[in-house]
């Protein structure tokens, strides 16, 4: 066995050793884990110039999209009725 590796292995067991002292002691280290770190402010104003827009809905297509699902409710009624 490599002596790097070896290395290594002991310290990803001295890791796992403190992380269990640290539950068991009640001081929880922060958890090294995906994602932005929690408080992080993301800096890049480029990426909110380039985010989409929230897309409004016209009272006419609204509507529009209210009397289709009636008719479609109806529809259904109808068959539900017949069986």
């Amino acid at each position: 066995m490599e002596v790097s590796r070896i290395i290594a292995e002991l310290d990803a067991q001295i890791a796992k050793l403190q992380q269990a002292r640290a539950l068991l002691a009640g001081t929880t280290a922060p958890a090294a884990g995906r994602g932005r770190p929690k408080g992080s402010k993301n800096t890049s104003s480029a990426s909110t110039a380039t985010a989409p827009r929230k897309r409004k809905l016209s009272p006419e297509g609204r509507k529009r999209i209210a009397d289709a699902m009636k008719k479609r409710w109806a529809e259904r009624r109808k068959q539900n009725s017949k069986s």
